[in-house]
C-alpha cells in the first residue's frame, strides 16, 4: 500500500513525496483512514515508528475538508504533549507535512513568555500544540476558547500519566465541548491508559501494530556490568574506541547530567547537556547542535525521552538505568527510527542489578551481557539502595507535578530490599586495603552528591510551588 491509497489529499502527498517517503509503516496504514473517517482512536506502537505522522497527516487533511468562520480565541485542534520538545516534535511535524496547505498552528509550553502565546490564540488558530500546565494557565486567564474544537489527541498519553498530568488533564476536559473526535497515541499500553481511554473516548477503534511493551527490532541492546566509579571512563573509552559521533546519554538526575558533561568534556569530548533545570533557549540550542552534529554527546534527563526525533541517531546509552521499566522503552527507541538501525547500550553497576531485572522482565527479553576485561567489576564492592527521588516523574520545566507516579515511588522505596533478592551472589563489604584511595573518594563524593539531588528536589519545590504551572 503507498500514501495514495489512504485519502490524503494532493497536498499532503506532495509534502510525504518530499520527505522521501512513499510507503506508510504500520500504524500510519491502519490509523490515518481511521482518523479520516472521523472516529475515536486508541492507538499503541513502538516509538520510532510514525505515530506522530500517524495522526498529523489526518488531521490535516480532516482541516483541509472544512473551512468555518473562527471567532477569536477558538481552535479546531488540540495535541496534548509531555513534554516541551515533543510539543516541539510534533509542532514540526505538522509544519513538514501541511506546508503546500493554508492553515495556522502555534506552540504552548512554559518556559517561555505567556503575553505572546496569548497574544496569538486572540486571532484564532486552527491547531495548538501545548503542554497541559502552560494551557490550563491560558485556560484560567480566559485565553482559549474550546467551543468550536473538533479534535483532540493526547501523544504520549501513558507518560503524561506517569508525569502527574492526570488532574490538569481532567481539568481541561471539563472545558470542552463532549462532541468531539479524541485520540489517544501511545508508544506503551498499559491499564492506566486503558482506563483513561473508557472515560474520554466514545466507541474507539483499537490500533494496536506491536506486541506490548516491546522493542524496536531494528535497536541492537547490550548490556556491560561496570562499577559505578568507572562507569565515566567506560563511556569515554566507549565513544572514543568506536569512534561515535552522535550519541545521546540518560542520567537519572538533573545534577547527574550536568557532571557527566562536565567529565565528557574533561576528557576532549563535545557535549551538552538538557534537562528541566535548564532555560528553554537552552535546551534549544543544545538539541540543535546535537542535531547538527556540531557536539558528540547529548547528556539528557528522561525528559527528553519522548521528545528527541533524528531519523538516524546510532547510539544511545543508559548511563544509569530508569527506575521506571517503560522509561527503557523509550529511552532506546530515540535511536532505531524510521527503519534505521540503532544501538542501545546500558552501562549497570551493582546497584542496577534489580533495576535491569524488571526491564527485562517488562520487555519479555534478555538483554545480550557483553563482559569487557578490562572493566570487570569488583566483587567486593556491596549494592546500595538507589536515593529517592532518583525516577520521580517531571513535568516538562523539570518539577514534579501532582507527585509524581506511585509505582516510581513505591519501587524507589523498595529499591534496598529489592538490590538483595537480585538473585546475584551474596556481596562483601568494600575492604579499604583492596579498593584503592581514589574509588574511595569516589564513592564519598557520590554520597554527598546524592543528598545534593535530594536537597535541591527539596527546595525547588518551595521556591516554585506558587510559579509550577507558569513552567
Amino acid at each position: 500500500m503507498s500514501f495514495n491509497n489512504l485519502g490524503l489529499n494532493e497536498s499532503l502527498l506532495k509534502a510525504i513525496k518530499d520527505q522521501g517517503y512513499d510507503t506508510p509503516t504500520p500504524i500510519q496504514k491502519q490509523a490515518i483512514p481511521i482518523v479520516i473517517e472521523g472516529r475515536d482512536v486508541l492507538a499503541a506502537a513502538q516509538t520510532g515508528t510514525g505515530k506522530t505522522a500517524g495522526f498529523t497527516l489526518p488531521l490535516l487533511e480532516r482541516l483541509s475538508e472544512t473551512h468555518p468562520h473562527m471567532q477569536k480565541k477558538q481552535i479546531r485542534v488540540l495535541v496534548l504533549t509531555p513534554t516541551r520538545e515533543l510539543a516541539a516534535q510534533v509542532a514540526e511535524s505538522i509544519k513538514t507535512y501541511g506546508k503546500y496547505m493554508k492553515y495556522s498552528s502555534t506552540v504552548i509550553f512554559g518556559g517561555v513568555g505567556i503575553n505572546p502565546q496569548l497574544a496569538t490564540l486572540r486571532k484564532g488558530v486552527d491547531i495548538v500544540i501545548a503542554t497541559p500546565g502552560r494551557l490550563l494557565d491560558i485556560a484560567g486567564q480566559k485565553g482559549i476558547d474550546f467551543s468550536v474544537l473538533e479534535t483532540l489527541v493526547l501523544d504520549e498519553a501513558d507518560r503524561m500519566l506517569d508525569m502527574g498530568f492526570i488532574h490538569d488533564i481532567k481539568k481541561l476536559m471539563k472545558m470542552m465541548p463532549q462532541k468531539r473526535q479524541t485520540l489517544l497515541f501511545s508508544a506503551t499500553f498499559s491499564n492506566d491508559i486503558k482506563k483513561l481511554a473508557a472515560g474520554l473516548l466514545k466507541n474507539p477503534v483499537l490500533v494496536e501494530v506491536a506486541r506490548e511493551n516491546t522493542t524496536a527490532e531494528q535497536i541492537s541492546q547490550v548490556v556491560h556490568y561496570v562499577d559505578k566509579g568507572r562507569k565515566k571512563e567506560l563511556l569515554s573509552q566507549l565513544i572514543k574506541t568506536n569512534d561515535w559521533r552522535q550519541v545521546l546519554v540518560f542520567t537519572r538526575t538533573k545534577h547527574g547530567a550536568n557532571r557527566l558533561t562536565k567529565q565528557l568534556e574533561d576528557a576532549g569530548i563535545s557535549a551538552a547537556a538538557i534537562h528541566g533545570n535548564k532555560s528553554q533557549g537552552a535546551r534549544t540550542k543544545a538539541l540543535a547542535s546535537f542535531k547538527a552534529n556540531e557536539i558528540r554527546v547529548l547528556v539528557a534527563t528522561d525528559i527528553a525521552a519522548r521528545g528527541i526525533d533524528i531519523d538516524q541517531l546510532p547510539h544511545v546509552v543508559n548511563y544509569e538505568l530508569p527506575n521506571v521499566p517503560e522509561d527503557y522503552v523509550h529511552r532506546i527507541g530515540r535511536t532505531g527510527r524510521a527503519g534505521k538501525s540503532g544501538e542501545a547500550v546500558s552501562l549497570v553497576c551493582i546497584d542496577e542489578h534489580k533495576l535491569l531485572f524488571d526491564i527485562e522482565k517488562f520487555i519479555k527479553s534478555e538483554i545480550k551481557k557483553v563482559h569487557i576485561e578490562a572493566f570487570t567489576p569488583d566483587p567486593s564492592i556491596q549494592a546500595e539502595p538507589i536515593q529517592n527521588g532518583r525516577g520521580g516523574g517531571q513535568r516538562s520545566g523539570g518539577q514534579k507535578r501532582g507527585g509524581g507516579n506511585s509505582r516510581n515511588r513505591s519501587r524507589n522505596n523498595n529499591n534496598a530490599s529489592n538490590s538483595q533478592n537480585s538473585k546475584k551472589p551474596e556481596s562483601k563489604k568494600r575492604d579499604p586495603k583492596v579498593n584503592n584511595a581514589a574509588a574511595q573518594i569516589g564513592s564519598r563524593m557520590q554520597e554527598k552528591l546524592d543528598k545534593l539531588d535530594k536537597r535541591d528536589t527539596s527546595v525547588n519545590s518551595g521556591l516554585k510551588k506558587n510559579n509550577s504551572r507558569r513552567r
